[in-house]
């Protein structure tokens, strides 16, 4: 049986409105998110969880240069001393402090399976070793000589620290990732020698800003190399506001094989791409026909990363082909930039490259300061200690006496030699092999060698000059450690512009060539058939719907639709439905108002010039290159007002214009008497009292103008046929020759 609940006495229970309970709790949560788990000290780079990984593995004595210790052993102590949380939780942080290709200066030096690129795991945690690198060790130097403060353990059994010295800049060098709430950060890596640079001129010019800066700091500089493709603009306006993100490359170069063959290597990809995924996913694209480029993917990496990717056929552009994986796959990877740390271990803030670097600086003279009076009290005490000993060599036997004779000899030797309480039991506490003779020169040198410290201490104590003069040194050394010459130092990531390639030969490129028939229906329905279909009378369409346009093309044409409303529409074939249902309506594939019809449908050739018309008889000749349209809302071309509307378009071949309206009437008239416009409403072609143009053909005079009857007869009529038809321009013109179909279009 449980235990009864006994329900609160009416006085203990208090009313409290719900909102208020929930924003306090909320609040209470999002603050602990904020400061204890998710964003990193603006001093030493570190979250809670990694601070107090490596003051745990400082207590076990896992120095650089020391043996390993069973991770398993660390992340006990971590979470038993200071971290109460998940076991997991705490060893994949250290996994992270230890892999070379996820941290640009690995924190922990791990012995064992650590994971890899691939995104395979590490091995547990009691099968792996752990020991501090000589980073860490930078991090944690002066620890143990008041360099920061300490606070009590969740339990209050221990102290630890609250920050880190961190004599290295580990903040931006190894950047940090992290989601709170309502916040989040995102740093990159960057490189440390380069850090040091502009930490120094910022150490001589306080008031630098962040764009000088990034003459020294070039930008990130990721563990697994890679080319970044950001303008120098680009990248100063994220550094300056704290905000950004950076464009990512693999780097690649072409490999030369046998009979002009060639292939792809990939020797480095995006940092945090996991490769093993990015191969699954370019072999993904690569049956699903989205990279027709592409022939194989192979994966032929060991200790380096070697992806090798085969052209469809020699004769590919290389530099295409990568255009477009680079389009589809995390080969290219936009990496954000969120600098949003902890200033002072409080306050969540947005700082720029500057503000960054001037907030580490300030915590290393700090630290400098805090070190610097830990010393002189230490020598002061050795002083003290040392004035005592002096005082017992010079008066030896008195002292011997004092003590042999004496019940309680401290009091005694306070009075007769004038000394402090520590000096006697100093003396007290000496050991008897240090009173030979060589002893007094050893503390009177001792004694010089500890006041001329204490002098230089207190100089620079009250030097600020002298300050800065000493962290730059320390700066100097860190860069002399870490420099461009030295395997971990040297620059990985490089910088270049995006090679040009032109939009529409990289979106052909990513669609397999294949002949096709377009088809659209009366109601605007339009589909693509496989192969060129000539006889389209079996296609079947929907019940009050039939055949309106039909022609050939191939999967990369760009396919022109004309509509009513005077405006060019452009569909990449590759778009459109396949011929196995009744296709989509246009207007799901293009934004046209729903009181536009279709005039025509044909594939976009380029170069060609077109004759454009309205209803009221007016346009003018257009070039085709100048109707492709870049956007869903097409392009206007002919100006038409309601309820006028855009009636036809034809190609211009030849040197005449012949025009019918809706009242059966022709006028033929010279094409120079029409203008090249780009846009507008035209130019009148053909006057009439009622209706409308209903049909426009150009023609070459010498071969006369043809129209096709229903029945699929061809007639001709030369130009001396033609002649009561011919005039200028804006002429009412003569009813249509015997034999013109009566829908009045000259396609029959």
């Amino acid at each position: 049986m449980g235990k009864q609940l006994i329900p609160p006495e009416p006085s203990e229970v208090q009313d409290i409105p719900l909102r208020e309970a929930l924003e306090e709790r909320y609040l209470a949560y999002a603050l602990s998110t904020i400061m204890n788990r998710a964003l990193p000290d603006a001093r030493d780079g570190l979250k809670p969880v990694h601070r107090r990984l490596l003051y745990a593995m400082r207590q076990l004595r896992l120095d650089p240069g020391s043996g390993f210790k069973k991770s398993a052993r660390v992340v006990g102590d971590v979470i038993g001393k200071f971290h109460p949380h998940g076991d997991q939780a705490v060893y994949d942080a250290l996994v992270r402090l230890a892999q070379d290709f996820a941290q640009r200066y690995p924190l922990i030096d791990g012995q064992g399976n650590f994971g890899n690129v691939d995104g395979d795991n590490a091995a547990a945690m009691r099968y792996t070793e752990a020991r501090m690198t000589e980073v860490a060790r930078l991090l944690l130097d002066g620890i143990d000589e008041d360099a920061v403060d300490f606070r009590p353990t969740y339990d209050g059994s221990e102290n630890e620290p609250v920050v880190l010295p961190g004599a290295f800049p580990n903040l931006l060098a190894n950047g940090s990732q992290g989601i709170a709430v309502g916040m989040a950060t995102a740093i990159p890596p960057h490189n440390v020698a380069e850090l040091c640079d502009a930490a120094l001129h910022l150490i001589d010019n306080p008031a630098a800003r962040t764009k000088t800066l990034l003459k020294w700091v070039q930008g990130p500089d990721f563990p697994t190399g890679g080319i970044v493709i950001d303008s120098r603009e680009t990248i100063a306006e994220s550094y300056t506001t704290g905000r950004g993100s950076f464009r990512v490359r693999a780097k690649w170069e072409q490999e030369e094989g046998s009979r002009g063959t060639w292939v792809v290597v990939i020797t480095e990809i995006p940092w945090l791409v996991q490769k093993s995924r990015l191969v699954e996913k370019i072999a993904e694209l690569l049956n699903e026909k989205k990279l027709p480029l592409v022939a194989d993917v192979r994966d032929e990496s060991a200790e380096d990363i070697r992806l090798v990717i085969e052209p469809r056929a020699r004769t590919v552009d290389p530099g295409l082909m990568m255009e477009s994986l680079f389009k589809l796959t995390e080969l290219e990877s936009r990496i954000p930039l969120n600098m949003n740390v902890l200033v002072k271990g409080r306050i969540p803030k947005v700082l720029g490259l500057a503000e960054m670097l001037r907030e580490w600086l300030d915590h290393r003279r700090d630290v400098l300061l805090r070190r610097s009076r830990w010393r002189l009290a230490q020598i002061e005490h050795r002083l003290e200690v040392l004035g005592g000993y002096l005082v017992a060599y010079l008066n030896l036997d008195k002292v011997i006496k004092i003590i042999r004779t004496e019940d309680e000899p401290k009091p005694v030797l306070i009075r007769t030699f004038k000394l402090t309480e520590l000096q006697a039991d100093s003396i007290l506490n000496m050991r008897l092999r240090n009173l030979r003779k060589l002893e007094e020169m050893e503390i009177r040198r001792e004694d010089k060698e500890l006041r001329s410290e204490r002098k230089s201490l207190q100089d620079l104590i009250k030097s600020e000059p002298e300050q800065w003069k000493r962290v730059g040194d320390e700066i100097r050394t860190i860069k002399t450690t870490f420099g461009p010459k030295t395997p971990l130092g040297k620059r990985r990531t490089k910088y270049a512009e995006a090679p040009e390639h032109d939009e529409a030969a990289i979106e052909e490129a990513m669609v397999i060539r294949e002949p096709i028939t377009v088809v659209v229906s009366q109601k605007g329905w339009i589909r693509a058939l496989k192969g060129v279909v000539e006889d389209v009378s079996g296609v079947a369409f929907k019940t009050d719907d039939a055949l309106k346009f039909s022609f050939p093309a191939e999967t990369t044409s760009k396919i022109q639709v004309f509509a009513t409303n005077g405006r060019f529409y452009t569909i990449d074939a590759g778009k459109l439905p396949g011929g196995r249902g009744h296709g989509e309506p246009v207007r799901l594939l293009i934004d046209m108002e729903e009181e536009a019809d279709l005039v025509a449908v044909f594939p976009f050739v380029g170069g060609r010039k077109f004759v454009v018309a309205s209803h009221e008889g007016k346009g003018f000749i257009v070039p085709e290159d100048e109707c492709l349209a870049n956007t869903r809302k097409g392009k206007q071309i002919i100006n038409v007002k309601m309820p006028d509307e855009a009636r036809a378009v034809t190609e211009l071949a030849g040197d005449q214009v012949a025009v019918i309206g809706d009242n059966r009437k022709v006028v033929v008239f010279p094409v120079e008497q029409l203008p090249e416009m780009t846009r507008g409403a035209g130019v009148r072609l053909q006057r009439y009292k009622d209706g409308g143009l209903s049909d426009i053909k150009t023609f070459v005079g010498k071969e006369g103008l043809t129209w096709t009857d229903p029945a699929g007869r061809v007639f001709t009529l030369t130009l001396k046929e033609l002649a009561d038809w011919r005039g200028n321009r804006a002429d009412a013109g003569r009813i249509a020759p015997k034999g013109f179909p009566r829908s009045n279009k000259f396609g029959g």
